[in-house]
């Protein structure tokens, strides 16, 4: 049985797990001022080309939307989020726990635009008495495969300036979206066209660990403060560091999640090839086929992997997730088996 429900199933990539044995014994500072924190973001920097930004390693992609959503909203503030965003679908209502309210969008392709901001703006002007919106969260590439385009980025961005909202990226498969074969930003594009985004390592090729990059360092001004009280502030920051090093020295990063959007592209292919719809056009590591339930069982005899949503009586969209270590071998398998349907 192979695993097709996440991209976190595998440990770390090799390259991780040699630098963390070599420095194993080499005493460093604790608390992300060890050298390889600092070498870490002097690398990131480089990619952002943003010296000015403040950077900082955090253990997950929940721990780190909580954390920073948590710290740049006042009391009567609201986060906009789309319905299948994580915060709102995946995170166990962390941030309504912190008295923030999450404001949804229905959206089909899981993106959020200027219009449908505009919409959630416009429901929400009876002054004192409801929420106000203050901050607008993202993901690219989205919880469901979809990416932001450029073009789309830097219209959402500017709406957000004109209105005093700040724009916060979900970064959780950042290196996916960015390798996507329709993408057209880099890191720089999005350091320049959002307010404070992540970088995911747990979701290609990291133990674990984020990289959260706050563009305008005075929105960052105490947040150190903040990842000590909230428990966030490892002691052994160099887990972290090192990770991060090893991932985007010689671009590692990139090409792990290459591989990934490649091994899921080439399955969507087969799907497609079978005659088979999908739920979205994804062009990264996740996709969802719809399919009858006769197919969903045949492939389930062999593969793991979610039913994701109901379409009819007839068909539901499964979603299949490739990883930084997904076998070619296993892929072509896969495909034999889609080509059997």
């Amino acid at each position: 049985m192979y695993s097709f429900k996440n991209d976190y199933s595998e440990g770390a990539h090799p390259n991780i797990l040699q630098k963390l044995i070599e420095t194993n014994l080499i005493q460093q500072n604790g608390y992300g001022q060890d050298e390889y924190s600092i070498q870490a973001k002097e690398l990131l920097w480089s990619k952002l080309l943003n010296p000015q930004a403040s950077i900082f390693f955090l253990s997950a992609g929940t721990q780190s939307n909580l954390i920073v959503i948590s710290s740049l909203l006042r009391v009567h503030e609201a986060v906009i989020s789309a319905q299948t965003g994580h915060i709102f679908a995946n995170e166990t209502g962390a941030i309504e726990a912190t008295g923030h309210r999450v404001i949804t969008v229905d959206t089909a392709d899981g993106k959020l635009s200027p219009d449908s901001i505009t919409t959630v703006l416009n429901g929400y002007t009876l002054r004192p008495h409801v929420v106000k919106p203050r901050i607008v969260y993202i993901s690219n590439s989205t919880e469901i495969g979809t990416i932001y385009q450029k073009e789309e980025l830097e219209e959402l961005y500017t709406f957000c300036q004109q209105h005093n909202l700040l724009l916060y990226m979900d970064g959780a498969r950042l290196g996916h979206a960015l390798t996507a074969a329709n993408n057209d930003l880099t890191l720089a594009d999005i350091a320049s066209h959002t307010d404070v985004f992540y970088i995911g390592g747990t979701k290609n090729g990291a133990l674990l660990g984020e990289a959260v990059v706050f563009n305008k360092p005075q929105l960052a001004e105490d947040f150190d403060y903040v990842l000590k009280q909230k428990g966030a502030l490892l002691a052994k920051g160099r887990l972290l560091g090192i990770q991060f090093l090893e991932l985007f020295k010689d671009d590692l990063y990139f090409k792990l999640a290459t591989h990934a959007n490649s091994m899921a592209q080439k399955i969507a292919s087969a799907f497609s090839k079978r005659g088979f719809s999908f739920l979205t056009e994804s062009t990264t590591n996740q996709i969802f086929p719809i399919l009858p339930p006769a197919a969903i069982e045949k492939l389930a005899r062999r593969y793991d992997f979610y039913v994701w949503k109901n379409i009819d009586d007839n068909n539901s969209a499964i979603r299949i997730i490739t990883s930084w270590a997904t076998p070619e071998d296993i892929v072509e398998e896969f495909i034999k088996e889609i080509d059997g349907l």
